[in-house]
């Protein structure tokens, strides 16, 4: 959201081949190394009822990184009918989660941070699955959601991001059969979402896979009415929305994860301090004003103190990686989400680590917290 324009456009002279459903059923599909292939779901669709299709990169590791794709959310009827377009963006008009994927896109989802083929990046030689989101619903859905807009058109937004997630992983999978070290990660929805989704894809799909790392990137939302979001509009499975007892989806989410495998997964957790996009939406939940302001970025960050000290009872050896990077679009606050921005390389400014290098030394099993003095 605030990368550099420069390298977005740059990124755009990169184009991902299609990879055919039909062909797309052993590695042997994947005959070159680093280089993306877009995988059509045909049974996925997003949440305006167009196409849906993911991500795969071949590496030259027996290391897997399953990465759940942010884009906003969308949590009662005004939101549904606010999707993130150009135009809203560029008008500064509220706008809340991606409805479809369009060729823009691409450049969201393969080629920036942990995505990079550069050789700079440690991940570069890594496979990949992208799981991309056009669902508004963390990937967690499993309904549609008829609703009347302010003009009173009906409407309907497909919540349907966990049949996209179980279709990928039930074809993916065929790709990348086996992993020495399993890394699952997410930005923004795709953060609130590791937490509820990284069992199914430890269990169901790496049930081998002993060296599993979790990492959250920009997960906080305070909202009093997520168990009725979750089970009354984006009819979660039952275990998903029975989990929610708080204001905070993504510690809940953690504390059911963390009950049902102990020990089984290393968690780390990163996120800006005073974060722009995310402190917007936590003063629509609360004032219905969809902007970002000093106030609502102080009590993000008190909010974030608490986080951080919560996560840390919940899930033992936790590790943390706190930035206070700005840019000209945060609007006086912090960017949101590092891990597939420029930033990812970029030394963080109090201790001259980077995540790049944070998040592979703790996948190493060294881990360690960057930035805790800006709490």
């Amino acid at each position: 959201m605030e990368s550099k324009v420069g390298e977005r456009i740059e990124n755009s002279r990169y184009e991902a081949p299609e990879l055919s459903p039909e062909a797309a059923t052993s590695p042997a599909a994947l005959t070159a190394p680093g280089v993306w292939y877009r995988l059509p779901i045909p049974e996925g669709l997003s949440g305006d009822g167009s196409e849906y299709h993911i991500y795969v990169r071949r590496g030259r590791t027996d290391h897997l990184c399953v990465f759940l794709s942010g884009g906003g959310v969308a949590w009662n009827a005004y939101t549904a009918s606010h999707p993130i377009t150009t135009g809203r963006i560029f008008a500064d008009a509220p706008n809340y989660y991606w409805s479809n994927l369009r060729p823009v896109t691409q450049l969201m989802n393969i080629h920036l941070g942990i995505t990079s083929n550069a050789e700079k990046n440690p991940f570069h030689d890594w496979n990949f699955i992208v799981i991309t989101y056009s669902t508004g619903d963390f990937h967690v859905g499993e309904s549609d959601f008829h609703y009347e807009t302010e003009d009173g058109k009906e409407e309907v937004l497909h919540f349907v991001g966990h049949r996209n997630f179980r279709a990928s992983m039930d074809r993916a999978v065929r790709l990348f059969p086996s992993c020495t070290k399993l890394l699952i990660a997410g930005n923004s929805a795709g953060a609130f979402a590791v937490p509820a989704l990284a069992g199914e894809i430890a269990d169901d799909y790496y049930p081998m896979a002993e060296d599993v790392t979790l990492l959250s990137d920009s997960g906080q939302l305070i909202y009093r009415h997520w168990k009725h979001t979750a089970r009354d509009l984006w009819k979660t499975k039952e275990n998903i929305w029975k989990a929610i007892h708080s204001e905070n989806i993504t510690l809940d989410w953690y504390e059911m994860l963390m009950r049902r495998n102990q020990g089984r997964f290393r968690c780390l957790y990163a996120s800006s301090t005073r974060d722009y996009v995310l402190s917007a939406y936590y003063n629509d939940v609360t004032t219905k004003t969809y902007k970002t302001d000093a106030e609502v970025q102080e009590i993000f960050y008190e909010q974030l103190k608490e986080m951080v000290k919560s996560l840390r009872d919940i899930c033992p050896g936790i590790s943390f990686f706190i930035n206070d990077w700005t840019s000209p679009l945060t609007r006086g606050g912090t960017i949101h989400t590092v891990v597939r921005e420029p930033y990812f390389l970029l030394p963080q400014k109090q201790s001259g680590v980077s995540m790049a290098k944070w998040l592979i030394d703790a996948i190493g099993g060294k881990r360690c917290d960057i930035g805790m003095e800006l709490l």
